[in-house]
């Protein structure tokens, strides 16, 4: 019984490491994706599109490890919990990976458009801060620190504060002729993109308080309807 409980550790860790590697992929890419959109760089666009084959098989074989292990070893308690936090991180995770793909997509739709310094400084700090956040809840994630997984709903709020000064000076580039109107819709949408990774970020945390401490926060109206985003998440280019 001893070996087996070993294996199933093993398991459990090989798991875990799987989950940081797809967190490293999504770091990667989204300041190359930033990098794509702010230097009209398609080629480099191109890369991150077609490297996010790598995440997704990596996603699908790590829910796929999850569902052999919970199969097999029929985990209770804690090892559920961490079982189930598993397979949650890795959908959250390739959501993000998504989104970075939908930033270097929006690169060819506005190839050429000029970034005023404003503009480029925002969407540069936006990604700055979607990665931190992202780094942070696999922090907690691997520590089983409860007290920084629950913090990121707070720390996020700066991302969600740069999307808002985005959008308003979107406006204001596009009121004095800067950018053309297709060009301020993508960026505005390019800006929400960066804010719904720090969303992922917040969400992978509420799972890591879970994992430690088997309570999840009560489904209220807005978590009811974050769910319903996740079953149609917002783009046809996401998914």
């Amino acid at each position: 019984m001893g070996e087996l409980r070993r294996s199933f550790h093993e398991e459990l860790d090989e798991i875990q490491a799987g989950i940081v590697r797809m967190a490293a992929l999504v770091t990667e890419a989204v300041p190359r994706a930033t990098e794509s959109l702010l230097e009209s760089n398609l080629e480099l666009a191109q890369q991150i599109i077609s490297a996010d084959d790598q995440l997704n098989d990596l996603s699908m074989l790590l829910e796929e490890r999850c569902h052999h292990v919970l199969a097999l070893q029929a985990p209770m308690a804690g090892d559920l919990r961490a079982l189930s936090t598993a397979l949650r991180l890795n959908a959250e995770l390739e959501r993000s990976g998504d989104l970075a793909v939908n930033i270097a997509k929006a690169t060819r739709r506005i190839y050429g458009t000029h970034y005023d310094a404003t503009l480029r400084g925002l969407l540069a700090r936006m990604s700055e801060e979607a990665c931190r956040l992202v780094r942070l809840s696999i922090d907690a994630y691997v520590d089983r620190n409860a007290g920084l997984a629950a913090a990121l709903g707070d720390i996020d709020d700066q991302l969600d504060n740069l999307n808002r000064e985005c959008a308003q000076a979107v406006f204001q580039a596009h009121s004095t002729g800067a950018i053309d109107l297709q060009a301020a819709v993508q960026i505005c949408l390019i800006s929400r993109y960066y804010e719904r990774i720090g969303d992922h970020a917040v969400n992978i945390g509420e799972r890591v308080v879970y994992m430690v401490t088997g309570w999840l926060p009560e489904y209220t109206g807005s978590a009811r309807l974050q769910i319903r985003e996740h079953s149609n998440p917002g783009g046809p280019d996401e998914g």
